[in-house]
């Protein structure tokens, strides 16, 4: 330790030397007599407390390379508590602070002032007692300058604090699943129970994806020096010391490789449809996971640098990340985005009908269109193809089979609780099959934000029409019998909105209508198909590791429930979905695919909107036979299924086993195993596998993790 007496200079001097060489610091000395930040309040008169804080966690892939990691630097922060006791509020220290870090006096009042309404971006959001960091990177001779001339920078501290790196390419494509880390606020810190450290980089908190969700194993825990001092503020003694404990390393089942060849399918997916006349298409997803629920790789479109929120995001970039104008980049549409399935939803109509009694032997007919309830519902293309299987009906996906399968058992399913007057009135029979199957409810996957989509059940239907008949939408104000068609539709919604009807009935067996999912609850649907009936919770983190090296916990996704279908039953679905793609729907979009070493079973959908273009929908899982990988794409606003959403997933399969001319992110389908930490704390890829070479980090202007 450095002795109390040393004059600051050589105190700095010391750490700068170290951080120079190339050497982490880890342990703060703090004077406590000085004006440093560093020191907080006393817990008596006698008694001097020193908060150290901790290494908060890195993020990995499923090979141990850093996805987010961090590296020590020399921060400027401003204690405006300090400032604001001054007779001109501090006004003349910023513009000279501003002078010195040679920044504009207006970009220096803007990152100091505190978040309120009103305010726009850039503001400080966490708690104003906190010193605000204003500059990172700083050179040493001006740090020493702050530091060794308080009089003129009162309030203004010069430490060594963690900067975020983000690795690329695979950060900017994750930044929806990573999150991001902002400024623990009070009531953060009081719910947590956690001390104001005097380091503004270590009072940062996850506040979206991963850094949320695994924020507690992240963080660490920061150590507690007490030290005696006597009447002057000189130290005596140190009366105890608790070390600060660094946070785990998080490993995540995140491929890069994989990441890599998803986000690109799935761009190129979409920028595709905007050429061929699809302007309104400006988003989409990509999901690929396991049979058993390890995400593998999760693409969302536009994607975005997450290096933009650290250190004080602008209101410019803060307006294109929550703007539709821009696409929303910071939505995450794996979870959050809401679509129609279109006919990947046939797969839960095939077992409500055979759960309804009717046979998988059995001869369905599939006229060009059927009229029910003085409306007639046209096969998609208008073709009458005759009398067909099961089987058949999902390989050419007929519509009219569907239809007049959904009707009849409609007919018998308690018609008389269609006028729904109670959220108690029974689930309808389709739809208790769809409840099954895991839709109308969230995945529980490892992220703190997910939507649960609609199955448009009686509850769901009574809860729909109330919250829009006199508010929402307020169709009974709004709606005319006699006024122009959409004050029409209004009054006979607020009417009869809450009957159960025919037509909503036949609409929802093929996925549209009142039906939307997430594109994760449809891979984990298609998952349970695949690995015969079991549902999973999806996870993306794979473990926990300690700063030592010792495994803290295993993370394995969760049994949430069981398909309520016969083996047989889905065994038969999942060999009507390997047609598809010989013979079927898919049959054009895998034209020339080497399915002779790789059999991939899917369903298109083609989900059509009101004055929209459809969503194209592409559910998949591979091998045939012995199902490991699920992949699933959903792109709204773009076309048909097979055109759009079909060849984003066949490259993506393509990158995933090496098919085509592309390399095999995971070769010949085998997952590794975990990384570890060597003695020198360095993390050794799995037995057999290689890190995938990164290009170099880029980091913002203030984080957290040394």
């Amino acid at each position: 330790m450095i002795p109390a007496s040393r004059p600051r200079l050589a105190v700095l001097s010391v750490v700068v030397a170290a951080m120079l060489a190339g050497l982490v610091v880890r342990i703060w000395y703090i004077q406590v007599n000085s004006a440093s930040a560093y020191a907080a309040q006393a817990t008596s008169e006698r008694v001097r407390q020193v908060i150290e804080p901790p290494v908060r966690g890195p993020i990995l892939d499923d090979l141990g390379s850093p996805v987010v990691s961090s590296h020590p630097a020399l921060v400027i922060s401003v204690s405006m508590p300090t400032l604001w006791k001054l007779s001109d509020g501090g006004v003349s220290v910023l513009r000279r602070l501003a002078a010195l870090l040679r920044i504009k006096p207006r970009t220096m009042t803007r990152e100091v002032r505190l978040c309120t309404v009103g305010v726009g971006q850039p503001c400080w959001p966490g708690s104003p007692y906190q010193p605000i960091p204003v500059a990172e990177h700083v050179p040493p001779d001006v740090a020493l300058q702050v530091l060794e001339d308080q009089r003129l920078y009162p309030g203004v501290t010069a430490a060594i604090q963690p900067v975020t790196h983000y690795l690329q390419p695979v950060s900017a494509n994750l930044s929806q699943v990573l999150g991001y880390l902002q400024p623990i606020t009070a009531s953060e810190l009081k719910a947590e129970g956690l001390p104001v450290t005097g380091f503004s980089a270590v009072d940062l908190v996850g506040q979206a994806g991963l850094e949320q969700e695994y924020d507690r194993q992240l963080r660490g825990i920061p150590g507690v020096q007490r030290l005696a001092v006597n009447a002057s503020g000189q130290v005596t003694g140190t009366l105890s010391t608790v070390k600060p404990r660094a946070g785990d390393f998080l490993v995540t089942s995140i491929n890069a490789a994989l990441q890599q060849d998803t986000i690109t399918a799935l761009t190129n997916a979409v920028r595709k449809s905007q050429f061929a006349g699809s302007p309104t298409s400006n988003g989409g997803a990509a999901v690929v996971m396991t049979t058993t629920g390890r995400v593998l790789a999760m693409a969302s479109y536009p994607s975005y640098n997450p290096a933009v929120w650290t250190g004080g995001i602008s209101q410019r970039e803060f307006t294109r990340l929550f703007s539709t104008a821009d696409g929303e980049p910071v939505l995450d549409r794996v979870t959050q985005g809401q679509y129609a399935p279109g006919s990947t939803w046939k797969v839960t109509s095939v077992a409500a009908a055979v759960a309804a009694g009717y046979s998988l032997n059995g001869t369905y007919s599939c006229p060009g269109g059927v009229t029910i309830g003085g409306h007639t519902y046209q096969n998609d293309g208008n073709p009458s193809l005759g009398p067909m299987s099961f089987y058949t009906a999902l390989v050419v996906s007929c519509d009219t089979v569907f239809y007049q399968l959904a009707y009849d058992i409609y007919l018998r399913d308690r018609v008389r609780a269609d006028d729904v007057i109670s959220p108690h009135a029974p689930v309808q029979e389709m739809q208790k099959m769809e409840l099954g199957w895991g839709f109308g409810r969230t995945t529980g996957i490892d992220l703190p934000e997910e939507n649960p989509g609609s199955v448009p059940t009686r509850e769901w239907l009574y809860y729909f029409w109330k919250d829009n008949a006199h508010k929402g939408q307020n169709w009974c104000k709004f709606g005319r019998e006699n006024g122009s068609y959409a004050q029409q539709i209004e009054w006979q919604d607020c009417r009869y909105g809450n009957v159960w009807t025919a037509g909503q009935s036949v609409i929802a067996s093929i996925g549209q209508g009142y039906v939307s999912v997430t594109p994760l609850q449809l891979a984990r649907a298609y998952a349970a198909l695949a690995n015969g009936g079991t549902l999973y919770s999806p996870r993306i983190g794979e473990a926990l590791i300690s700063p030592s090296g010792k495994l803290v916990a295993a993370i394995t996704p969760p049994v949430a429930g069981h398909l309520p279908v016969a083996k047989s039953t889905l065994a038969y679905i999942r060999h009507a979905l390997a047609g598809v793609v010989t013979s079927g729907t898919a049959a054009g979009t895998f034209g020339g695919f080497p399915l002779g070493r790789v059999c991939v079973a899917g369903k298109t959908g083609t989900a059509k909107g009101s004055g929209t273009q459809s969503t194209s929908v592409f559910a998949s899982f591979a091998p045939c036979d012995h199902p490991k990988f699920v992949v699933v794409v959903m792109i709204p606003n773009s076309g048909f299924g097979a055109q759009v959403s079909g060849p984003a997933v066949r490259q993506i399969w393509d990158g995933l086993f090496g098919l085509e001319g592309h390399k095999a992110a995971l070769p010949g389908g085998v997952l590794p195993g975990l990384p570890h930490l060597n003695k020198a704390g360095q993390v050794v890829p799995p037995a057999g596998f290689a890190p995938a070479p990164a290009k170099p980090a880029k980091h913002g202007k203030q984080a957290g993790r040394p």
